[in-house]
């Protein structure tokens, strides 16, 4: 028997994270980063490709190299003219949603190298029964998202909002616990890479 995971895969979008300004790595891209002899963003679409159906890169700076994976890339959208950029994962995400032509996202941010082969399986369990999501309570930015909630996270960012965790409580996201902790941490210095 099939499990839920492969049952849903063609009905979910991979996004993958790569839009931040990585201002506590010295403002580097953190998606180019090498990490034990790979960038970054090639291991999350490893990890991420045999769980979900399309791919897309979310990125701000660099597209030309985030294109060579030949995967749509797309950048966060604007706010009004003096919106600086990098508005945080939700401005993401929002792009990913705009973009998607399935019915359900899952969001990975790039500096998560360890994150479980299983985790769009686990966040299918968590969201059985009800349209509205799921997501690790104690990393948000691992989330499965409906694409209906798209004008609700428009409407969100538009009133100046920016925190993940308040926006995917609002749409009633399930919450889920992570069972191994070191799956989903994120390399956010230097010091983290040699770790």
């Amino acid at each position: 028997m099939n499990s839920p995971q492969r049952l849903a895969a063609e009905s979910i979008t991979g996004l993958i994270l790569c839009g931040g300004a990585g201002s506590r790595m010295g403002g580097v891209d953190k998606g180019l980063i090498d990490f034990h002899g790979k960038k970054l963003i090639d291991i999350a679409i490893d990890r991420l490709r045999p769980q979900v159906g399309p791919l897309i890169i979310n990125a701000n700076r660099n597209l030309r190299d985030y294109q060579t994976r030949e995967l749509p890339v797309i950048s966060d959208p604007r706010f009004g003219d003096d919106d600086p950029g990098f508005q945080g994962p939700l401005a993401g995400i929002l792009a990913g949603l705009q973009a998607t032509r399935t019915s359900w996202m899952v969001t990975v941010p790039c500096d998560c190298p360890l994150f479980p082969n299983h985790l769009v399986e686990d966040l299918l369990k968590a969201n059985l029964g009800q349209q509205q999501g799921a997501y690790i309570a104690s990393h948000p930015t691992f989330a499965l998202i409906p694409a209906s909630a798209t004008s609700h996270l428009e409407h969100f960012l538009q009133h100046g909002q920016r925190r993940l965790g308040q926006w995917l409580a609002e749409i009633g996201a399930t919450p889920v616990a992570a069972h191994e902790k070191a799956q989903f941490r994120n390399l956010n210095t230097p010091q983290d890479l040699g770790q």
